[in-house]
């Protein structure tokens, strides 16, 4: 008898190891550490999202407010420039995605494909119609703030692209950037709390793409203003509750997303002992940060932890580079990125649509901290 309990005890061990590899598999453990990296090929596999979307009308959420029936028409009679990916604001930074990889990879396979899609998208024609939709009576509030970022972030990265055509896009598209400019001059010194959630409201990620064009293409009404609104919401901050984190469909890490922010409107010293107060733990060389686990892909909220890994690896990296003392954070991003890196072109289009923009912001991210690396060797 005590011997098949014995074989029963075997049998039991054996269950419960095979039922912790699978979670750890699940969780995205490894023993290996990988340092993930962008190059031709991965540049060609992500692009291929974009590209595969921008002029994919269906399926298609608009986030509208109809004041009447005369505000019922397709998405592309609606918005003519940004009606593909499923909703405006993918769109937008489904188009931003294309152009970063063709600066960084001029010989990208199917480069040709992509600057016609852009040339045809970002016509002058089609920006009109968007300006004039933002300016319908129901519409002052779309897309804020993350679309609004998305699209000062796609003016910024075509002021900033050395070719012929970037100079058209980017005149075609002025008339709805300075748009949004506006829409942020006018919201920021009336909006008294800010939106500290982990989707798309998140103050401090609209800010901070919004601080990147402004500093970037010399605007200092809005960056100042930016500065002193970030200073306003943030500065007494402390002690961010990172073990409440991830909520069920997050992709924005609130806790490092404000401080991706404050790292750009605080100077260093000043932003090293606010971040010692917000987020101690960090600083702590055995910092660990578990990536979050997405039980299914195919259902277009949950994915959504998908992009928070991406998220928590770009603004870990800023955070890298804006500090020594958290060089350790590179492996902490690292280990998000590949967990997962390899599921964004799984062929499910309720990540496929805009994973790609969020795994690119991430590599890009690990690009400058490896550059850094070698700079400082040279």
């Amino acid at each position: 008898m005590w011997k098949y309990r014995g074989y029963t005890w075997i049998i039991l061990l054996l269950l419960l190891s095979c039922q912790m590899n699978n979670t750890e598999k699940q969780k995205g453990y490894s023993s290996e550490s990988i340092m993930p990296k962008i190059d031709l090929a991965e540049a060609d596999r992500l692009a291929a999202l974009p590209l595969k979307c921008m002029n994919q009308q269906y399926p298609y959420k608009l986030g509208q407010t109809l004041g009447g029936p005369e505000d019922l028409a397709t998405p592309l009679e609606l918005h003519p420039a940004f009606y593909g990916c499923f909703d405006w604001h993918s769109a937008v930074h489904a188009h931003w995605s294309v152009v970063v990889l063709l600066k960084m990879f001029p010989e990208l396979s199917q480069g040709e494909l992509a600057k016609r899609k852009l040339g045809e998208n970002l016509s002058a024609e089609n920006i009109r119609q968007e300006v004039k939709y933002f300016e319908g009576p129901h519409n002052k509030t779309f897309e804020r703030t993350y679309g609004w970022a998305w699209l000062l972030k796609l003016a910024e990265e075509l002021h900033t692209w050395e070719d012929p055509l970037a100079g058209e896009l980017e005149s075609n598209l002025k008339p709805l950037t300075d748009l949004i400019v506006r829409k942020y001059l006018d919201f920021l010194p009336k909006l008294v709390y800010p939106i500290r959630s982990g989707t798309h409201p998140n103050t401090a990620f609209g800010l901070a793409l919004a601080y990147d064009y402004a500093e970037t293409l010399g605007e200092d009404s809005l960056k100042n203003l930016i500065v002193r609104r970030s200073r306003d919401y943030f500065l007494n901050d402390s002690e961010c509750p990172l073990a409440w984190e991830p909520s069920g469909s997050d992709f924005i890490s609130p806790c490092f997303q404000e401080a991706d922010i404050m790292r750009r409107v605080l100077p260093s010293a000043e932003f090293k002992i606010w971040l010692a107060s917000f987020l101690p733990n960090l600083f702590e060389k055995d910092f660990h940060l578990e990536p979050a686990i997405v039980s299914d892909r195919q259902d277009g909220q949950l994915v959504h932890l998908d992009g928070l890994n991406f998220h928590r690896a770009w603004c870990a990296y800023g955070l890298a580079q804006s500090l020594p003392d958290l060089e350790h954070l590179n492996q902490v991003a690292d280990e998000h990125i590949n967990y997962s890196l390899g599921y964004v072109t799984d062929g499910n289009y309720e990540g496929g649509h805009w994973l790609a923009t969020f795994a690119i912001m991430a590599l890009k991210g690990r690009e400058r901290i490896s550059q850094s690396k070698s700079d400082s060797v040279l």
